[in-house]
Formats: C-alpha cells, structure tokens, sequence
C-alpha cells in the first residue's frame, strides 16, 4: 500500500461545455487513496489515455455509452501498476490495463484489469498502437472497408493514433493509400515515416484541387474520423460500390448539428457506409492485439505520442487534441 501520507489525484467533469471544451470545465480534487475489498486490487496509474470519443461523453446528447455527469471522475483508459491486491489473479508490482479514468489512484475488480506484458514494448503503447486506437483501425479496416490489393484507400487524421495505423495496414495489403493531416510536419511523417502514398494537408489554401489531383480514379476505401466538410467532399470522389467506415466525426463535436449536404453521393455510388463502435466486438481483440504485436516487433508498425507529464496536464492536453495540436497518440504521463 502507498504511504500513508499519500493523496488520491483526481479531475471531475466540473461542467459540460457548450461548443468548445475548455480545462475550466475540468476540476482536479485530492481525496483519500481507497482501499480494495476481497477480489480487488489497488492500481497506481502511470500512464493516462487521451482521445477524441471522450468529447461525446461529457455531453448530454444521445450516444453509445453512458456519459459523465458533472461532479463525476473523467473516463478513460490507465496503465498502472498494482500496489495492493485481494486477488489471486494479480500480485503487487503486476502492470495492467484498465480503464479507471483521470485519477492517481483506483480500486477495481480483478475482471476489469488485463496484465500485460511490457518486456519488448513500452506499456504506454497498449493504451495507442496495441490498444483501443490499433484495435479500432485494424477492425473498420478490416471488418467493413475490405480493402483489396490495388484499390486506393483514404485516411483522413492521418497522422493520429488510429488513422495512422489503418493506412500502415492498408499498404500491407497492397493498397495505395491517400492520407489527409493537417499540417506539413504531419503529411511529411506520414509520407515519409509511415509509408503512405500520399498525404494532402486539410490547411492547404488548394485543399481541395490537390485531393482531386491525388485521387485521379476515386476513392475505393475511406476510413473516415472527421466528417464535417472534409467528409462531405471525400464523398463526392467515391467510386461506385466503394466502402466507407465510419469511425469519427470529430469535426462536428464542437458546431451546431447540420445537414450533411452530399449524401446523394451515398445513394448514386452504391456506397456502403457503416458506423461501428469498436467496443461491440471485445471477443476479437486479444487475436487483433496479437496481429499488431507482431507487426510492432517486427518493425513493420510504427507510431508517434505526444506526452503531458502530470495529471494537472490533462484538461489543457485534451483540449489541445481536440484541436488538433497533438502529434500521434495523446498521453498524459501521470508519474
């Protein structure tokens, strides 16, 4: 057990923002370390995953899963160490992934936590390329884009957690991948880092003249996580019979809801659009997580984080990712 002088840290949604989320929405408060009952164990965070589906949940809008009310911790996915352990599942010194949220310290179940194995990667990859990111590409990749070897792929936030991971796949599979970031140190990484094809920056005064000049013959496969008016214009460059995984609409998480103009193109081209929530199908993520572990180790899978160092950090980091300011996978480095 830690000393006990010791505090738990923990940050409360304080209130729900109204279009763009500020850390003023964010509280951080100290409180007592709790102690585990039998079956639990007692985890000392280290590692804090920040990402794009957290903006849904702290609105009160309609969604997937439950949301956070104010005065509750944030959620999100941990690495930790265990500490203290009423459970013969796992001992002290374990390290394991769970999802206990934007706090130090936390008490779970012995179920809800996965050991994991940190002798040939570094722990925090299992919150990014070997953990819900990864998993979530290589599914809507897979599972609804079907790409074939040939086609052209397009990934738009190229260069983010998940986004980077469906093109490194999609070139694995003989695509040609089109990549869109925002940015040219995030299109030049893509390119020349992760071996995509091409990568066109959304900023671009000529956006939309160098999209159509990279896809000559359309697109066969979008994977898309931004929606808004990019969407809307990778839309009108699908192929007939081509597939679209609908992973994300960041764009739209801080603007007044609105018509998606150019859904004709879905009803002309015979597309197929799918929504998915990578969290229905958890029976297939220990052999998907196995797939990109190998791919990992055997250098074929590459990755980039951008880290805030305590916890205090993380309101101000995940606004920042929300605009777009990280680089790869948003971490916050708990310490």
């Amino acid at each position: 057990m830690p000393e006990t002088s010791e505090r738990n840290v923990q940050i409360l949604l304080d209130s729900r923002p109204t279009g763009w989320v500020t850390p003023e929405n964010f509280r951080l408060v100290e409180s007592a370390i709790p102690v585990p009952a039998e079956g639990q164990v007692l985890v000392r965070n280290r590692w804090l995953s920040l990402d794009p589906y957290m903006r849904g949940r702290i609105s009160d809008a309609k969604s997937y899963a439950q949301g956070v009310a104010p005065g509750e911790v944030m959620v999100g996915g941990t690495v930790g160490e265990v500490v203290a352990s009423h459970s013969d599942r796992f001992a002290v010194g374990d390290i394991v992934l769970a999802a206990t949220g934007w706090q130090k310290f936390a008490v779970i179940s012995a179920a809800q936590a996965l050991r994991i194995d940190t002798r040939e990667v570094p722990p925090q990859a299992y919150l990014g390329v070997l953990g819900m990111p990864g998993i979530t590409a290589w599914t809507g990749l897979m599972d609804i884009c079907q790409p074939k070897k040939g086609e052209t792929l397009v990934v738009d936030a190229a260069s983010g957690a998940v986004g980077s991971v469906v093109g490194q796949l999609g070139k694995h599979l003989g695509c040609r991948v089109v990549g869109i970031a925002g940015g040219s140190r995030k299109c030049n990484y893509v390119v020349d880092t992760l071996g995509f094809d091409a990568c066109i920056d959304h900023r671009a005064p000529d956006f939309a003249d160098q999209l159509a000049q990279a896809l000559p013959d359309g697109i066969d496969c979008l994977f898309e996580n931004v929606g808004g008016e990019i969407f809307e214009l990778l839309l009108t460059l699908m192929r007939p019979f081509s597939r679209i995984a609908l992973c994300g609409m960041i764009s739209d998480f801080n603007r007044e809801p609105h018509a998606c103009r150019t859904l004709r193109a879905v009803l002309v081209n015979r597309i197929r659009l799918q929504g998915f929530i990578v969290s229905d199908k958890m029976e297939t993520w220990p052999s998907i997580r196995r797939n990109l572990h190998g791919l990992l180790i055997a250098g074929k899978l590459r990755y980039q984080e951008t880290i805030a160092d305590g916890l205090a950090s993380a309101p101000a980091a995940f606004v920042g990712m929300l605009r777009g300011e990280n680089f790869g996978k948003q971490l916050v480095r708990i310490g």
